[in-house]
């Protein structure tokens, strides 16, 4: 692995005698470990991209370093393609790693917990993903506690994950960052569709529920909605046949539109009414964010993350893996004279409140900077 040829920024002063953080003199390097492509369309992948990008433009060159797709089965030769990756390292270097490879490789970062200093990227630990059975979940339980052990710091995407981590993984608190997702700023959508158009926005995964959307909007199929399921099938295809399977034996193929991956979401949220995605689990959840930012009445379940990201005045939250609750709420929301317009005013105030991806970055570069010098 080629050593960065960049330079850091001297120190400035602030009129206050205070150092800014992002600016403050360091001769580490910077990587951010990952597994897979980084141009994959997900919000966890969107998350180290765009933090990429905004360290840079803040004088921290991050240096990508793409390792195999990891899982507690990995093979051995991609666990051998990971270990000399890391060896690759120069010693001392701050080295962030995405918690979709860390918390699977306890072993790998145990050999080199005393030459790099490790900095964990937590979007949600895996154990709540959706599908795994108890001894799977006990699994990855057990190894990303393991590795979580062996950092010097840790990069939360909300609070929610910061109280999992401490609460259940035993990560100190102190050593925690939550540094939210950024959201760029977008047009408000019109909100004006005729029939209602209903959006939801993630990949075709357990996680996401939409399994239960389906089954909650047959149950709302007397009312006028017509409903675009944006996002790939590509994690796992047999789920994504199985959710069209069940979409033609409702009887629903002509009002759920299954659109794939487009090449650009912006115009998705500026077509649509309504905003739905009933997520079994969130650690964040960038396309509340998105839906918010484009003034979209939120429904969701009341799970994660997602609490603290869609206050009441901006969205209707239920109970996950319940379709009748959620169709409760998809009727009351199509049904309740004014309730669409007061909640899309809620949104659009929602927005104004956003953090930015500078605010993000600025974060992480402080406590990125903090870990070097220690």
């Amino acid at each position: 692995m080629p050593r960065s040829t960049h330079s850091v920024r001297p120190a400035t002063t602030k009129s206050d005698g205070t150092r800014n953080a992002h600016s403050l003199q360091s001769n580490s390097e910077f990587y951010l470990v990952y597994p897979g492509d980084l141009d994959t369309r997900t919000g966890g992948y969107t998350y180290d991209k765009r933090l990429i990008e905004e360290l840079g433009q803040l004088g921290l060159r991050i240096n990508p370093v793409s390792l195999p797709q990891c899982s507690p089965d990995m093979s051995q030769g991609a666990r051998l393609m990971v270990q000399e990756k890391l060896v690759a390292i120069p010693e001392g270097s701050v080295v962030v790693i995405d918690g979709l490879a860390l918390g699977v490789l306890d072993r790998e970062t145990t050999e080199v917990r005393q030459r790099l200093r490790l900095v964990a990227l937590c979007h949600h630990p895996l154990a709540l993903e959706s599908g795994l059975n108890s001894a799977e979940q006990s699994q990855l339980f057990e190894s990303e506690r393991r590795a979580l052990a062996n950092v010097h710091a840790t990069l939360v995407t909300s609070e929610s994950t910061r109280r999992i981590l401490t609460d259940d993984f035993g990560v100190c608190e102190d050593s925690i960052t939550v540094a939210v997702p950024g959201t760029d700023r977008r047009p408000f959508a019109e909100c004006t569709g005729s029939p209602p158009r209903l959006l939801t926005v993630g990949s075709l995964t357990r996680r996401k529920a939409h399994d239960v959307l389906i089954s909650a909007l047959a149950d709302v199929a007397a009312l006028d909605w017509e409903a675009r399921f944006v996002g790939g099938d590509h994690f796992d295809a047999k789920w994504a046949q199985r959710l069209r399977a069940q979409v033609a034996a409702e009887n629903l193929e002509h009002r759920i539109q299954f659109a794939g991956l487009v090449p650009d979401v912006e115009p998705e949220y500026q077509q649509a009414d309504v905003f739905i995605l009933p997520s079994r689990f969130e650690g964040y959840g960038m396309v509340f964010a998105e839906a918010l930012s484009a003034g979209l009445p939120v429904i969701a379940a009341k799970t994660g993350a997602v609490p603290d990201l869609v206050p009441g005045t901006a969205g209707l939250l239920v109970v996950p893996d319940d379709p009748e609750a959620l169709a409760g709420v998809i009727h009351k929301l199509l049904t309740t004279a004014g309730l669409r317009q007061q909640l899309q005013q809620g949104a659009r105030a929602c927005a104004a409140e956003l953090p930015t991806w500078r605010d993000s970055a600025e974060k992480v570069c402080r406590r990125l900077r903090e870990v070097s010098q220690a």
